[in-house]
């Protein structure tokens, strides 16, 4: 009967969400986090190991996603013309992060929270303006890079915790380095089977017309178990390999515009809303004080502050103030990752709970506030009907 209730409210909430949404004109996937806070208050929603499964399969197939709206054009220009501006970024998050560290005397777990990436608030905007955003197109691209090197430092931070500078800790690099150049490898094989072999694709993903055994998303939902099952297997975070996946249909599928549709609408129909419901629940309002919430505005503040200096100081150029500013705080949003590091330096004494709990509810705020903030500067800076400014070569 308690499992009842349970789907009963996760489902009234995915109903209900896009239409308190369209009333109060806020982001749909605030009003979902809202919901699910409130519904964990209540108690309608609690823990229990189904919700945490499926919401964990939400968050992967929001990866899983993310690789499908990869701009593979864009991609290349950043990589022709804005290499060197990418590493200046990413250099300068890190070392505005040590800076605040340094000043404020704390510890490891906050230099390495600070500039984490994760895209996974960044498909939401994605959804909310579209895909032809110069700023929200940078910002996706220049987040996978990102991301991928998070997961790299959420690897060796685990490994370190766990091993210490021993040989498991640098088998744990070792390991993740491995995977991120046979991913390379393995696509580039496919690329040159696909150039030779070009029926291969039908072969595996027929045209709709004759597709009578729905193969398409056989194939792409079991892609993606595939991939995560061998990330599960080899002990690194899933994100690497739903991205993987995501990325492999968008790179060798892109025609097959139907079943990217189908994919997209499935997941945020269903999947997306219910990590987000989740998320939500998981705040415990009864806990939270005055000192909490302090140290939780002071972890939101470093992480805006640090991005919109370090995307002025490497993308003005490309992208002007109002642009730019809507690149840093889109970038601002790392609520997974702050969630595992959090949650990795609780588990080893890193920190007090006190501040883990300042790490959650941070991560909570800062997408909520920002979600919000974002729409209001792209409607007071009016760049929906602006002519986008283009990316050189873009």
């Amino acid at each position: 009967m308690e499992h009842f209730f349970l789907i009963i409210t996760i489902c009234i909430i995915i109903m209900a969400a896009p239409i308190v949404s369209k009333v109060t004109k806020a982001p749909v996937v605030v009003i979902e986090i809202i919901l699910g806070l409130l519904a964990g208050y209540a108690g309608l929603l609690y823990d229990n190991e189904i919700l945490t499964l499926i919401a964990k399969f939400g968050f992967v197939y929001l990866m899983f996603l993310a690789g499908l709206e990869i701009n593979i054009k864009l991609i290349k220009v950043v990589k022709a013309t804005m290499a060197w501006n990418v590493v200046l970024y990413i250099a300068s998050l890190y070392t505005l992060s040590g800076l605040i560290c340094w000043f404020f005397d704390l510890g490891v777990t906050y230099f390495l929270a600070f500039p984490i990436c994760s895209i996974g608030m960044m498909m939401m905007l994605i959804k909310e303006y579209g895909k032809d955003e110069p700023w929200l197109n940078l910002v996706l691209s220049i987040g996978i890079i990102g991301e991928v090197v998070s997961i790299l430092v959420i690897t060796l931070f685990s490994g370190w915790i766990e091993f210490g500078f021993n040989i498991g800790f640098f088998i744990s690099i070792l390991t993740i380095i491995s995977v991120i150049a046979a991913t390379i490898l393995v696509l580039r094989l496919f690329y040159m089977a696909f150039w030779w072999y070009p029926e291969l694709k039908k072969f595996i993903i027929p045209d709709s017309h004759t597709d009578r055994f729905d193969q398409d998303i056989r194939f792409s939902i079991s892609l993606l178990l595939i991939l995560v099952a061998v990330m599960l297997l080899l002990k690194i975070d899933v994100v690497l390999g739903a991205f993987t996946a995501g990325f492999f249909l968008k790179m060798f599928f892109n025609q097959k515009h139907e079943l990217l549709e189908k994919i997209e609408s499935f997941g945020f129909g269903f999947f997306v809303p219910i990590f987000f419901i989740y998320t939500g629940s998981t705040v415990k309002l009864e806990i939270v004080n005055l000192e909490i919430l302090t140290n939780s505005l002071f972890i939101i503040c470093s992480i805006i502050t640090i991005r919109l200096i370090a995307s002025h100081l490497a993308f003005y150029k490309h992208l002007k103030f109002k642009q730019t500013t809507l690149f840093g705080l889109s970038d601002s949003m790392p609520l997974t990752f702050i969630v595992v590091i959090s949650m990795l330096s609780y588990k080893y004494g890193l920190i007090s709970q006190e501040e883990y709990f300042s790490f959650i509810i941070a991560s909570m705020i800062d997408g909520l506030f920002l979600m919000i903030l974002i729409r209001k500067l792209y409607k007071w800076f009016n760049l929906k009907n602006a002519n986008p400014t283009k990316l050189k070569g873009f």
